[in-house]
């Protein structure tokens, strides 16, 4: 697959995630709403399989963060800002980008953020 349809894909999936997690906010907002005048739907939510899998997802969204927090960390620095505005840049910028990964502790902890499925974040 070509560079340029891969993070295509990837943006795509992004604005996808982002308008699930939206709806998913939006669902359980309203739910929150209704709960306290509806004890069978406080009841159900309240149930373990709902609570493990809102703790799934927080969790899963905690490494999320943490891990975008270090991506965009790791792609932003060492990068002047006339460099970030010229269309040269981006190339320069990946550039160095590939040069950290030859480095064994960037790539090690690349690899431990982007594998740690089920980890729970620090």
């Amino acid at each position: 697959m070509p560079k340029q349809d891969y993070f295509d894909d990837v943006h795509v999936r992004i604005l996808r995630v982002t308008e699930d997690l939206r709806a998913i906010q939006r669902e359980l907002n309203c739910a929150a709403m209704q709960a306290p005048g509806d004890p069978e739907l406080m009841e159900s939510l309240s149930q373990l399989p709902e609570l493990e899998s809102l703790d799934v997802l927080k969790s899963t969204l905690d490494q999320m963060r943490h891990f975008l927090w270090f991506y965009i960390q790791v792609m932003t620095s060492d990068v002047e800002p006339e460099e970030r505005s010229q269309a040269g840049g981006a190339k320069k910028s990946a550039k160095r980008c590939i040069e950290k990964y030859n480095h064994p502790t960037d790539a090690a902890l690349l690899r431990y953020f982007a594998e740690g499925k089920n980890r729970k974040p620090n």
